[in-house]
């Protein structure tokens, strides 16, 4: 889970997003194959979770993807990456390319987080 104190939770979830931003993030999946290949929203957003740890060098955080990504070019997907203290922050991923069973794809974070609903 993404450990964030209160005060700070905002600001690290910017600073998430500006890392994604700068690096310019992807990614590729080997996926079983069918017509056409699907990305389970589970596998999507464990995968997003190591990819912003790895981009960031924080720890995993949560996210949460609500459908399977459709291996087909051009589809996208919204996810949401929340941390302890209930802020937000969107990810929106595109599908780039598929080979065979395996997705390509490319993830953007939102440039701000949305403040935790009380």
């Amino acid at each position: 889970m993404f450990k964030v104190p209160t005060t700070t939770g905002l600001s690290i979830l910017a600073a998430i997003a500006a890392g994604t931003l700068l690096l310019g993030c992807s990614a590729s999946v080997e996926v079983k194959k069918s017509t056409p290949p699907k990305l389970s929203a589970d596998k999507l957003s464990s995968t997003l979770s190591e990819k912003l740890a790895a981009a960031t060098g924080q720890s995993k955080p949560d996210v949460s993807c609500p459908e399977d990504l459709v291996g087909k070019v051009g589809t996208t997907s919204r996810c949401t990456l929340t941390a302890d203290d209930g802020s937000t922050l969107g990810v929106t991923v595109k599908v780039t390319s598929v080979s065979g069973g395996q997705i390509h794809y490319d993830f953007k974070a939102d440039d701000k987080a949305s403040p935790a609903s009380n």
